[in-house]
């Protein structure tokens, strides 16, 4: 089956999976899903992950038997992409979250982008 946004799929399959509690989830891998993937797992938000074939296996985080994310937004969509400057990114949650940005230097957090001063698309907020 065929996923015109893969990048919305994933992050309703991690809220889904949080929301039924389970451990881990396997989804079709992707070099961006795997970027995003290492920007979760370097900012605390999911365990380990890893490629196995054609699947990418993440173990997500619990904290008191809640989840540790609380709220994941698709920002930029197909239908309508969102560029953002370098001055201009987000704080999400008042600091309290993430974005995730496409930029000419890759896959980049939010916040190392603003220190690279770098600027691009917008693909998620997650807090």
């Amino acid at each position: 089956m065929s996923v015109t946004d893969p990048i919305s799929d994933m992050l309703t399959r991690i809220r889904n999976a949080h929301r039924a509690l389970h451990a881990d989830l396997s989804l079709p891998t992707s070099k961006l899903k795997f970027a995003i993937a290492g920007i979760l797992k370097d900012e605390g938000y999911i365990g380990e992950y890893a490629v196995d074939g054609a699947a990418l296996n993440i173990n997500l985080k619990y904290h008191g038997g809640k989840p540790i994310i609380s709220g994941l937004k698709r920002v930029s969509k197909p239908g309508r992409r969102v560029y953002v400057p370098a001055e201009a990114i987000p704080k999400v949650q008042n600091g309290l979250g993430i974005s995730i940005l496409s930029t000419s230097r890759g896959i980049l957090e939010g916040a190392k982008a603003r220190e690279l001063n770098v600027g691009g698309e917008l693909l998620c907020e997650i807090w």
